[in-house]
């Protein structure tokens, strides 16, 4: 097969455009280079004979405790309806959500959903920005998540970082050619002609990171254009010489199964700016002047011997401990006129002082220094007082907290839309119930039509639990001042007091709302007790007037003594009497 002969398709096209705009933007090697200095690849291509190429990797570190501090929270899905045609169909969408927030959370903990925002932040951190691709697994009807890397996918508009406004996405992956094929023949019944077609290349250098430009096997770029018409998302998969699809599909959904986690908005920018980028040149420097510190220190620092190898019969000896130095031509008091050793010369402790102060000054303006990531000791502070420092220096973080709370709420808003789109026979959910007076679960399949699907309409909002060390000791302070308090045994003045906190409050909210809701599952359970000894009651009442049942076989049902029992008196205590 002549390559040159063979038409390249739309879409292969349409991604080389985007892959030229991206290399003439250097968007290519600066992820590779921020990677690098996140993995401590700081000295690439460097060769120093005689001595290796020293560093002190302090951007690593900020990352981690930046993407530590912005994830330290355990975060769920919470769907509420905001239906306003009446009141019985309100009340059936809020048991919709109800049964939706069930099953996210399910999801949640099923696909490792907090695991994959910890990568996600890192990888936003590091390169700018982080994406998330959402498609539909067919054999859970569930969503499927899956990370992309930032040169996975490319905008038609490179300026707006809003993914909702695209005109179209392209999103590309790199797979063996036995999986493009299967692909191709299976889902898309290309024909045996085109298949041929489907060949490797090596079109590598677009990935992301240095592993990553050499494959073991020879493999394919698949190319997948995603656009809206009509409403709807449709899309085109394609190689660089075979299209999938004969015609755009259909894929029914609204939104882009596409979520954009940007860690920091740049200006004209859709890709945003990461944390390593801004570092790097501080890096270096640190870098450079611990070479010329180790250099100096090699050269200068250490002594050297001297020696006339005239009169020095075996010199050798000179580096042998305890070694015997032989000497001709010459008297023993005479050696120092033979051998000598250099003294080592000092170096400015400014170098020092320049280096210390570079790394810990970067680290203060990146807001991560010793006191910010909790590198105390607790004992000469309380957890309260190093939780306020941290808090406080936490601060300049909220925008990546806001960010990613956005983030997840567009992966709860994605998540509906592929539960609508693809159950268009309505939705089976599982909903899991309490029994009141035996606290056992138990799981009921309900039925959701396509018609309450069409019609639901929802909010999201994302709920925040603390989990960290400090501020776990925060809470259980909280908690120990409020159990004190004269009003914690009343359940509706918790019930109040928990509407009233924040969702991210020091007093664990939902701790809170798991309690009440407890103790009003203790409550049912109590009245049904005192529901089945009423109604045993005035059963027992009634067959008594009625004169079916005397008193004392009522007393001996009850397992109560009879009136004549109540009447003798009591008799004289066993044993010998006195």
């Amino acid at each position: 097969m002549d390559e040159k002969e063979i038409k390249e398709t739309k879409v292969w096209t349409l991604y080389q455009k985007a892959t030229d705009f991206a290399r003439k933007k250097g968007f290519y090697s600066e992820i590779d280079k921020c990677n690098n200095f996140y993995n401590g690849d700081q000295w690439e291509g460097l060769m120093i004979e005689g001595i290796e190429p020293v560093q002190y990797n302090f951007i690593k570190p900020i990352v981690n405790y930046k993407v530590n501090r912005v994830t330290k929270n355990l975060r769920a899905i919470n769907y509420s309806a905001e239906n306003v045609e009446g009141t019985a169909f309100r009340t059936k969408a809020k048991k919709v959500c109800d049964l939706f927030n069930q099953r996210a959370a399910r999801v949640w903990e099923k696909d490792q959903m907090d695991n994959k925002i910890k990568k996600l932040a890192r990888q936003a951190a590091i390169n700018g920005e982080a994406i998330l691709y959402i498609s539909y697994d067919e054999e859970n009807n569930d969503p499927l998540n899956e990370i992309l890397n930032k040169v996975d996918i490319y905008f038609a508009n490179e300026n707006d970082p809003d993914i909702q406004n695209q005109s179209y996405i392209i999103a590309k992956k790199r797979m063996s050619i036995e999986e493009a094929r299967n692909i191709a023949k299976d889902k898309y019944d290309v024909s045996d002609k085109k298949l041929d077609q489907i060949i490797g290349d090596d079109d590598t250098l677009e990935e992301a990171g240095n592993d990553a430009k050499e494959e073991v096997n020879n493999m394919v770029t698949v190319v997948t254009k995603f656009f809206k018409e009509e409403g709807t998302i449709k899309y085109e998969v394609a190689t660089k010489y075979v299209e999938f699809t004969k015609s755009p599909e259909d894929s029914g959904m609204k939104k882009y199964p596409f979520c954009h986690f940007l860690w920091s908005d740049k200006e004209g920018s859709a890709r945003g700016e990461g944390e390593v980028k801004q570092l790097i040149p501080n890096q270096i420097e640190t870098n450079k002047t611990a070479m010329r510190r180790l250099l100096t220190a090699k050269n200068t620092a250490y002594p050297q011997k001297i020696y006339n190898k005239d009169k020095i019969v075996n010199p050798e000896a000179i580096n042998i401990v305890g070694g015997v130095i032989e000497a001709k031509g010459m008297d023993v008091d005479d050696v120092r006129k033979t051998f000598s050793v250099t003294q080592p010369a000092q170096m400015s402790p400014d170098v020092e002082k320049l280096q210390q102060e570079l790394i810990s000054t970067t680290r203060e303006l990146a807001s991560a220094s010793d006191t910010a990531t909790g590198q105390v000791n607790p004992e000469d502070a309380s957890g309260r007082a190093i939780l306020a420092v941290q808090q406080a220096s936490e601060q300049p973080l909220d925008e990546q907290n806001v960010a990613l709370n956005t983030f997840i709420e567009d992966v709860a808003r994605i998540w509906l839309d592929i539960w609508k789109t693809y159950n268009d026979k309505g939705m089976k959910m599982e909903n899991v119930t309490t029994d009141p007076i035996t606290g056992d679960e138990s799981i009921e399949v309900v039925d959701v039509p396509k018609s309450t699907l069409d019609k639901l309409r929802t909010t999201v909002k994302i709920d925040i639990t603390p989990k960290g060390a400090f501020d776990k000791y925060a809470q259980e302070i909280s908690l120990e001042n409020l159990a004190k308090s004269e009003f914690f045994m009343n359940t509706n003045w918790l019930e109040d007091y928990a509407d009233l906190l924040d969702n991210d409050s020091v007093m664990p909210k939902l701790k809170l709302e798991d309690l009440i809701k407890k103790r009003k599952e203790e409550q049912k359970k109590i009245q049904a007790v005192q529901q089945q000894a009423n109604i045993l009651r005035t059963r027992v009442n009634q067959l008594m007037q009625s004169g079916e049942i005397m008193p004392k076989e009522m007393a001996q049902y009850m397992g109560q003594p009879s009136p004549e029992q109540m009447e003798q008196p009591m008799g004289e205590p066993e044993g010998e009497p006195m």
